[in-house]
């Protein structure tokens, strides 16, 4: 008896690829960019096996790397984001060309800066971001205004801002100067631009952000633009690593 190939939603094989993330594959096909054995598609409800072609802005999409993963530096004003709109530099823009496709575990805004992973495998991407992993994010926070420390200590059970509930915050005072304080925040959630929403909330407004650490990986001596790579088997010794993705079939970091 045979046994038909497995087949797979098409935004996820484009994810695999490295190419993009899931939600970007999506909006690709959507936006008419993306052909199927020669087909135009016009929605991504499709699922592919080996044997399809398919095509993104008329180029076959390439077959998949063994996933890696990079240590990036990243400096402030640039986004996270392969392409905006208003043409404001993308850090992508930046990044090495023998580097190829990538995409960052998360993201970090316009203005903030410091430590920013980024891999060639959309699956393990969206793992690393997922919630129930609370892997750490720390960050070196620059605010205005005199810290009281007890108000930090109020975060260590969660706070709720403009009705939206954050978990668990570790938050430390590190200096005082005149109009600015140094803090330390430790969150395991990663919500969008969550540490600025908090820190304003206690009426500390943010006027310098840089993430030091994301679950093992530390920002330590990379520069500002600088980009190292990662082993993977530091995620798998900590049980850090989407159920598929074995470390016997990736290429050497």
């Amino acid at each position: 008896m045979s046994i038909a190939p497995l087949k797979e939603r098409i935004a996820k094989v484009m994810a695999r690829s490295g190419l993009c993330s899931r939600r970007e594959a999506e909006k690709w096909i959507l936006e008419g960019r993306v052909h199927l054995n020669g087909i135009l598609l016009e929605s991504p409800a499709v699922t592919v096996g080996l044997e399809d072609n398919i095509c993104v802005d008329g180029r076959p999409l390439a077959k998949k790397e063994g996933a890696k993963l990079w240590a990036y530096h990243k400096p402030a004003g640039l986004l996270t984001t392969h392409h905006d709109p208003e043409g404001r530099p993308t850090l992508f823009e930046t990044l090495p060309p023998e580097l190829g496709r990538v995409i960052s575990v998360g993201r970090l805004d316009q203005n903030s800066e410091g430590l920013l992973l980024l891999t060639n495998d959309g699956d393990l991407a969206r793992f690393l971001e997922l919630p129930r992993n609370r892997l750490a994010r720390v960050y070196k926070v620059r605010v205005y205004g005199k810290v009281a420390p007890v108000k930090l200590l109020s975060l260590k059970n969660g706070i709720e801002v403009d009705g939206m509930h954050y978990g668990p915050v570790q938050a430390e005072l590190l200096s005082q100067k005149t109009t600015n304080a140094w803090v330390s925040v430790k969150i395991r959630e990663g919500k969008n631009r969550e540490v600025r929403k908090i820190m304003a909330h206690l009426g500390y407004p943010v006027n310098r952000l840089i993430r030091t650490r994301y679950g093992p990986f530390t920002l330590e001596n990379l520069l500002p633009g600088e980009i190292e790579p990662l082993s993977l088997e530091t995620l798998g010794n900590l049980g850090l690593l989407p159920p598929k993705l074995s470390l016997k079939n990736q290429n050497e970091i």
